[in-house]
């Protein structure tokens, strides 16, 4: 089937390019405003019963939590001079009533929480117009240059303008990131390729990718809800994986021209080949990242979305342009060389460094499998005692006005004078009845008698709607908050009422238990997928397995590792980052998927050439060996690519952002020097013909439907496989 489609592609060449063409001028032109119609955070379950509580309140009460927190500061004047009282006011007094819907400030509530320690500061809570973070984002968008008041330092933080901010440094950075990557990139495909127009062909294929999936992005984020987040995700990956793809390809083509093959028998030959594991990684890599989408967070479908989308498009502009591409330049790929043409000879049986290499590793298979394992392990230990938490303000630089608002309120002010547990009641009948009120009276008596609560009061009645506030000690994310949430929860909510618990700790617990219940459904749709893919490719039964829990070791050592870095703080000096003691908890799961979709990815582009010479020889021993000669440097030198964006965008001030490209950057190293080539090689000589083993049925169903990569062309006969199977 590919070998037909490479012919099919070599005669279309010229339409598919004019269409290659027509398509980034029109994705670049609309995909260019999806900042504009992405929203920030969105690492809640919305349908939480603490969200259910979120919109009850929102609909009967000015809002507790506000939107935004504006702190007005002055170095001589205090709160008590009337100057700075007709500042603050008249400023917030201004402020446009069709976006701003409520506001309170100090001498309207005469509250002593909104005045600083030392009295020359003082915060404005507002609440914005809008039912959704993407209406109140535009809403603050509308008013943010009117809010400084003249003559005084302001500073903008609250939910919003930090969700703001950290968008706006998210798609500067990502923009750095870039302008960071591209030079290297290219100049390490000079080092790969030897030659200056190849080094260009596999970069042509990431800014195809990118394109198209901020365009696919920006198409989704008119009908749902998609995160700023994901644009990370979609400009990294579609640059990486696309680099990997198209160098995949572009090397193919290159052997093909020097075994003397040209024009449509080239690029027939090259998608039959190397365009076939092409496919089955990008498929595995979007498989993965697909089991995203069964989380209700608007953050993990996002980046499913943007994940997929990247990944797809690399795959067909990598098997659809890029050979259209090379068919119109036929030997002119290799044009402008950088070294002196050296007569190519063969590789024979027995010789190259990685052939030798390969046999070394295999010749002590035992010390290099419990070697690799260790070390593993080692890395690993640390996720032992991973701290989850959300996200807030921390995430961003001390340099950002978010952060500073966020700072402040912890150490100028007197604690987060809204800080609450809340129970949002829906009563049976109107709550200012003598029957009604005494009921919500008990009902706020037990749950101020509950564990670990240090108040309750009753801070709302409208209509049928109650609102009950409890006050804590300690940290809103920690185990003690959220072990009083479902104490609260148990408490019986007065006959007839039903009850929904909200506040920031209820919040961050139905977050972890939305996790925790969609995740084992999650591992198990990727291992069955994987299982799947992979046998498709290698026509083995233990081959997947043995994929798969490699890949455990891979994450889990990944896992530690962030953990003793972001957690713990080791290098935050080094990194540039201010540690919070806990890890967003979203944040390892979409790793997982992207980790485990990319580590399948260098265990196709590996296995599936130790398959091939497996296909033609049927000795295991020779077959990882030169595969491993024939394929390992490519693998390496994708590994080494795909990590330049990664580490650009671990240069992020976003300390989300920050880990993830860290991780990232970590998990490919450790997972392809490690694990594909160190243990990997190892493991396979271990097996040995087992390796390649099938039930007879199984063993028939590959032959016929397999994923096979090959040199043979689609009508050879010669060199059969040697079945390994049984029945």
């Amino acid at each position: 089937m590919f070998e037909r489609f490479g012919r099919l592609l070599h005669r279309r060449r010229k339409p598919l390019l004019i269409l290659t063409v027509l398509f980034a001028v029109l994705s670049g032109t609309y995909g260019a405003g999806v900042f504009g119609s992405l929203t920030p955070l969105g690492f809640q379950d919305p349908g939480s019963g603490s969200e259910r509580a979120a919109r009850i309140a929102e609909k009967a009460f000015p809002q507790r939590t506000p939107d935004a927190v504006i702190i007005y500061r002055d170095k001589d004047r205090t709160v008590d001079d009337p100057s700075f009282q007709q500042a603050v006011v008249k400023q917030v007094e201004s402020l446009p009533k069709a976006d701003v819907t409520s506001y309170m400030h100090y001498w309207q509530t005469k509250m002593p929480a909104q005045v600083s320690h030392d009295r020359h500061a003082t915060y404005v809570a507002l609440n914005l117009h809008g039912s959704s973070e993407k209406a109140k984002e535009d809403a603050y968008e509308a008013i943010k240059d009117k809010i400084p008041a003249p003559g005084l330092e302001t500073l903008q933080g609250g939910t919003v303008p930090t969700g703001h901010q950290a968008s706006e440094k998210i798609e500067h950075d990502l923009r750095t990131a870039e302008i960071i990557s591209a030079p290297v990139l290219f100049l390490l495909l000079l080092v790969v390729f030897g030659s200056l127009t190849a080094a260009f062909l596999p970069l042509i294929v990431g800014v195809l990718s990118i394109l198209g999936s901020m365009a696919v992005l920006r198409t989704i984020a008119n009908l749902t809800d998609v995160s700023v987040f994901s644009m990370s995700l979609v400009t990294i990956l579609g640059l990486a994986v696309a680099i990997d793809y198209g160098l995949l390809i572009v090397s193919r083509y290159r052997e093909e021209l020097a075994a003397g093959h040209t024009g449509a028998e080239a690029i027939g030959r090259t998608l039959a080949t190397a365009g076939r594991t092409v496919m089955v990684s990008g498929t595995t890599v979007a498989a993965a990242l697909a089991g995203l989408t069964l989380f209700p967070s608007t953050f993990l479908k996002s980046m499913s979305y943007g994940g997929v989308a990247a990944v797809l498009l690399a795959v067909l502009f990598s098997l659809v342009a890029l050979p259209a591409l090379l068919a119109v330049m036929g030997p002119k790929v290799n044009a402008f060389p950088l070294r002196r043409k050296k007569a190519v000879k063969p590789t024979a049986a027995g010789e190259g460094s990685w052939y030798r290499f390969g046999h070394g590793l295999m010749r002590r298979r035992w010390v290099v499998v419990v070697g690799a394992v260790g070390l593993l392990l080692t890395l690993a230990l640390p996720f032992s005692k991973i701290e989850f938490g959300s996200i807030n303000a921390q995430q961003l630089p001390s340099s950002s006005e978010g952060r500073q608002v966020f700072d402040a309120m912890e150490n100028d002010f007197d604690g987060d004078a809204v800080k609450s547990i809340d129970s949002l009641l829906l009563l049976k009948s109107d709550g200012t009845s003598k029957e009604q009120s005494a009921a919500v009276q008990s009902y706020a008596e037990r749950l101020g008698a509950t564990e670990g609560a240090t108040s309750a009061r009753i801070t709302g009645i409208e209509g049928t709607t109650a609102r009950v506030s409890v006050t804590y000690d300690g940290n809103p994310v920690s185990t003690h908050a959220r072990d009083l949430v479902n104490r609260i929860k148990e408490v019986p909510a007065p006959p007839g009422a039903q009850a929904y618990v909200g506040g920031e700790s209820a919040v961050y617990d139905d977050t972890l238990d939305a996790l925790g219940e969609t995740l084992p459904w999650m591992l198990l749709y990727i291992a069955v997928m994987t299982y799947l893919l992979l046998f498709l490719a290698f026509g083995s039964v233990l081959l997947p397995l043995k994929a798969i829990a490699m890949n455990m070791l891979s994450l889990t050592a990944t896992f530690g590792f962030l953990v003793w870095i972001f957690q713990d703080g080791h290098l935050n000096g080094l990194l540039g980052f201010d540690p919070t003691g806990n890890i967003e908890p979203n944040m390892p799961i979409m790793l997982f998927a992207l980790i485990f979709g990319l580590s399948m990815d260098y265990e196709v582009f590996l296995v599936s050439r130790m398959r091939e010479q497996y296909d033609k020889h049927g000795d295991s021993t020779e077959a990882v060996a030169t595969g491993l000669r024939s394929i390992g440097r490519l693998v390496v030198s994708a590994a080494v690519l795909m990590c330049v964006p990664l580490a650009a965008i671990g240069m992020s001030d976003v300390l989300t952002i920050k880990l993830f490209g860290v991780g990232m950057v970590f998990a490919v190293l450790v997972d392809v020097l490690v694990v594909r080539i160190l243990l990997g090689t190892a493991v396979m000589r271990l097996l040995g013909r087992a390796a390649w083993w099938a039930p007879g049925p199984l063993a028939r169903f590959y032959d016929r439907f397999g994923i096979k990569e090959t040199d043979a062309p689609a009508d050879d006969t010669a060199d059969k496989p040697v079945p390994v199977a049984v029945g």
